[in-house]
């Protein structure tokens, strides 16, 4: 997913609407909330997901604290959530930090980095690590307090005019891919290209691009791309899983009772679970449509992939040595890393690999 892709749905009211929309405020003891999404009505999953949020946290308040659910461009565009939140325009906002990178490369640890943790272990970094409290330390820069608040799973690694069988394939490829992705892509020779959703399916059937990556089965097939450009790779290396977050601005979090500030963390993380489960539940049918329709799966190639490593693992190292808030967080991050890839390969890896070859 990418930035400019959900600005076609944000909407020219949503535009003008930015910074202009005040706080509502609590009134008789009722508490009303406004949350802001990133995501347009059609990714229904994250939609969704932020609903049921908000139902859990009027049903769990009996009544008494109620959040009304934004889609792009209703209070402000989909990437002006973070400045609408710091600034109180908004109570609170659902988005994918790493949208914001442009602001700081450590917005994306709350979120997905090339070769980073899966969404298991990207969880357990938040929840029980250091995650959660290092990426607070952070948001304070901005007055927001963070809750993840879904994730996509490992996402593919999206649909190619012609098949990609080495790295020399992909040098002078323009490929519609955004955020840390497009820089891994560029240091393999490609050329990523910013377009909006509603028209990467034109874009590829006219040779403008000749790859484009969206999210997953679900979400993709809705966007036709099968039919002109056939080769679907996997996986996606530059979002091995894709956290959500809400944003909860720092005074108007502060203001709440004790009760519904748990409240809070109780209905975003049912809500976090039952993002990824909606995802991981219609994937798997969405994809056996899409290979029926002519889609034609292909792993991406071990020198690719070692290729894409080693050019992430410089980028990382300059950003040690250029962002000191990227380097604070990174380093713990990378060392859960390697203790949970160790675990994993000896539980995890196994069984799946073992199961997965299995005839059910």
């Amino acid at each position: 997913m990418d930035r400019r892709s959900l600005i076609k749905h944000a909407g020219i009211a949503g535009v003008l609407a930015a910074g202009a929309a005040p706080a509502v405020h609590a009134q008789g003891g009722a508490i009303r909330w406004r949350l802001a999404s990133s995501f347009p009505k059609s990714l229904d999953v994250l939609i969704g997901g932020t609903e049921e949020f908000a139902k859990e946290v009027s049903v769990m308040s009996g009544g008494k604290f109620t959040i009304s659910v934004h889609t792009a461009g209703e209070l402000m565009p989909a990437f002006g959530v973070v400045d609408g939140v710091q600034n109180g325009t908004v109570e609170c906002a659902h988005t994918a930090p790493y949208y914001f990178f442009g602001k700081d490369e450590a917005f994306a640890l709350d979120c997905s980095i090339p070769f980073g943790l899966n969404s298991r272990q990207l969880t357990a970094w938040m929840f029980a690590g250091n995650g959660l409290k290092l990426m607070r330390e952070f948001y304070k820069n901005y007055n927001i307090v963070n809750f993840p608040m879904g994730n996509s799973g490992a996402q593919m690694g999206g649909w190619y005019r012609k098949e990609i069988k080495s790295v020399a394939d992909i040098k002078g490829m323009k490929m519609r891919v955004g955020g840390f992705g497009g820089k891994i892509l560029s240091r393999l020779g490609g050329v990523p290209q910013n377009i909006p959703a509603g028209e990467i399916y034109q874009a590829l059937e006219k040779g403008t691009v000749d790859a484009a990556e969206w999210i997953g089965p679900y979400d993709d097939l809705k966007l036709g791309l099968y039919k002109v450009a056939p080769h679907y790779y996997y996986p996606g290396w530059w979002e091995g899983s894709t956290q959500f977050s809400l944003y909860v601005n720092q005074k108007a979090y502060d203001g709440l009772s004790a009760e519904n500030k748990a409240i809070i963390e109780a209905a975003s993380s049912r809500a976090h679970v039952n993002i990824q489960a909606n995802w991981d539940y219609k994937n798997p049918g969405a994809l056996k449509t899409l290979v029926g329709q002519g889609a034609k799966l292909h792993a991406f190639s071990n020198d690719i992939m070692i290729a894409a490593f080693k050019a992430t693992q410089e980028v990382y190292a300059e950003l040690n040595a250029s962002n000191p808030q990227w380097k604070k967080i990174y380093a713990d991050f990378n060392a859960y890393r390697g203790e949970a890839n160790l675990w994993f390969r000896f539980t995890e890896a196994r069984f799946d690999n073992f199961m997965q070859s299995q005839r059910l």
